[in-house]
């Protein structure tokens, strides 16, 4: 679940509309207090029937150290942006011992530069930083142990997400997920006693994908005839319709960022995202290219919206929109955080466990 201080959505600027028909199952939204008690009683009921009945214990461990060099390469691109931006003469910017260095001879430059970190960062720990002056001109800047240790939160939450959402697709319904110690996820299945049956679900990545759609021809005469070279037909989430899509321009390995919030006029629930330093100059270009043209968003070669390019979207974030409930918004939210999460589950355990023996 997404939690406000990672609310980045005032800071998302969609600039293409979405005419979407997805529905995807709610999710429940409560107080801290109220989802603390109701997680204990899950745990607490699950606990009781894996001693009647047995059944599988899986452990996943998150990877701090591709957590870390998301973060510092997302660093690294958000520093040039503002650098290109302010056009603030620079040297010698390069990822060193898990932050970035590099060199401005000008301090108004550095102050600048500092200014608008901070600016980014303001109410969103995951994003504080500590900077560093080394003298003559060489500036490192670094997260902070807390932002650190907020990023490594938010991934395991997002990681429990993706895994329940994937055990409620799979048929799945009597399962406790829970975060065990700082890095680790607690996975408990009553009754079930072949949990690689469970660990083959995971080991297939949530593909997602972004696909231009080709209009030379419609979709139906694809289907009944010969579609284009490097074309595919894709079928709707929820509407089943065709779309005739070209090969994928960009994948969810692109996305740094998803969540729900709300239309700034509207105020209708969308679900916003933002794509890294490489997605976001390689979304520019695509957009630059083809105003005017639909773009498809695909989970697992279904298309989840289809929308039209309005201009060139050179800030490197959208958003998607389509009458959504806010629970939906934050389903397609999660969906896109699946597809990209940057700290990849390693298998640490998956074990039977038996019946506790009756009296």
């Amino acid at each position: 679940m997404t939690t406000p201080a990672r609310n980045r959505i005032n800071r998302l600027i969609a600039a293409f509309a979405i005419a979407s028909t997805m529905a995807l199952p709610s999710a429940t939204f409560a107080g801290d207090t109220q989802l603390d008690k109701m997680h204990a009683k899950v745990a607490a009921f699950i606990t009781d029937k894996m001693e009647k009945l047995g059944g599988s214990r899986i452990i996943y461990k998150v990877d701090r150290d591709a957590l870390r060099e998301t973060v510092t390469t997302d660093l690294r691109d958000d520093v040039y942006k503002i650098l290109r931006e302010g056009r603030i003469a620079f040297s010698g910017l390069v990822i060193r011992d898990g932050g970035v260095e590099l060199k401005i001879a000008d301090a108004k430059g550095r102050d600048l530069l500092t200014r608008k970190l901070a600016s980014a960062a303001e109410g969103l720990p995951t994003q504080a930083l500590t900077v560093t002056d080394a003298g003559d001109g060489l500036i490192r800047l670094a997260p902070t142990d807390a932002a650190s240790a907020a990023r490594q939160r938010d991934l395991v939450e997002d990681s429990i997400a993706m895994i329940e959402q994937r055990l409620k697709d799979a048929g799945v319904t009597l399962a406790s997920v829970q975060p065990e110690g700082t890095d680790r996820i607690r996975i408990f299945l009553p009754g079930m006693m072949e949990p690689e049956r469970i660990t083959a679900i995971f080991a297939r990545k949530v593909k997602v994908s972004f696909r231009l759609i080709d209009v030379t021809m419609s979709a139906e005469q694809a289907q009944s005839g010969t579609p284009p070279a490097g074309t595919e037909v894709m079928f709707g989430f929820k509407d089943k319709l065709p779309y005739l899509v070209k090969a994928s321009a960009l994948d969810g390995d692109d996305i740094s960022y998803a969540g729900p919030g709300f239309a700034s006029g509207t105020k209708e629930p969308i679900a916003s995202f933002r794509f890294n330093g490489r997605g976001a100059r390689r979304f520019a270009h695509i957009t630059a290219e083809n105003v005017g043209m639909p773009f498809a968003i695909a989970l697992d070669d279904k298309v989840i919206s289809a929308p039209v390019i309005r201009e060139p979207i050179t800030g490197g974030s959208g958003q998607i929109s389509g009458n959504f409930t806010l629970d939906e918004a934050n389903s397609v939210a999660m969906l896109l955080r699946a597809g990209s999460l940057p700290g990849r589950l390693g298998l640490v355990e998956q074990q039977v466990v038996q019946p506790a023996a009756k009296p």
